[in-house]
């Protein structure tokens, strides 16, 4: 055929949550449909809607989900939810791997007091506890204590930081 031009569109991957009213079956198969990566009825929980935005992130930002932290000889597998630091178990209670998992993502960063509430706590408010101070002391020696070179640091009047440096 001659004369006919094509013209390439550009290929978006921004994912689409949508958040409706209209929270009935017909409703969010009709969304999902019409291109929405995933469909949340109101009224919602906003940690629901918090996972579900994780969610879509990590699946759009392409490849494997990333299923092995590694920070120094610090390894943390979150499928078998397995820690070890230079080979050696270190077992975990709940909160207190989501506290290391939470940490090794932000890894050489300073990560606040208000970032752990939030992201490990669901807290959106300060509680005005010591929760945070007793956990990082219980993962402190959990990681650190049987090892020369500690990984877990405080910032003083900032923080922590998780690093093989202070």
């Amino acid at each position: 055929v001659t004369g006919v031009q094509t013209c390439a569109l550009p290929i978006y991957k921004t994912p689409v949550l949508i958040l409706s009213a209209l929270a009935d079956v017909d409703e969010r198969i009709r969304g999902l449909r019409a291109g929405g990566d995933d469909y949340l009825g109101k009224p919602f929980a906003f940690g629901e809607l918090a996972a579900r935005l994780d969610a879509l992130t990590r699946r759009a930002q392409g490849g494997d989900a990333q299923t092995v932290l590694t920070v120094g000889g610090l390894r943390m597998d979150l499928l078998s939810r397995k820690v070890t630091r230079d080979g050696k178990a270190i077992p975990l209670q709940p909160r207190e791997f989501k506290l290391l998992e939470y940490l090794m993502r932000h890894a050489d960063q300073v990560v606040t007091r208000t970032m752990l509430i939030e992201n490990v706590w669901d807290y959106h408010f300060d509680p005005q506890t010591n929760v945070i101070d007793v956990h990082v002391s219980r993962l402190r020696q959990k990681i650190d204590s049987d090892h020369e070179a500690p990984l877990l640091h405080t910032v003083r009047g900032v923080g922590y930081k998780l690093s093989t440096h202070a």
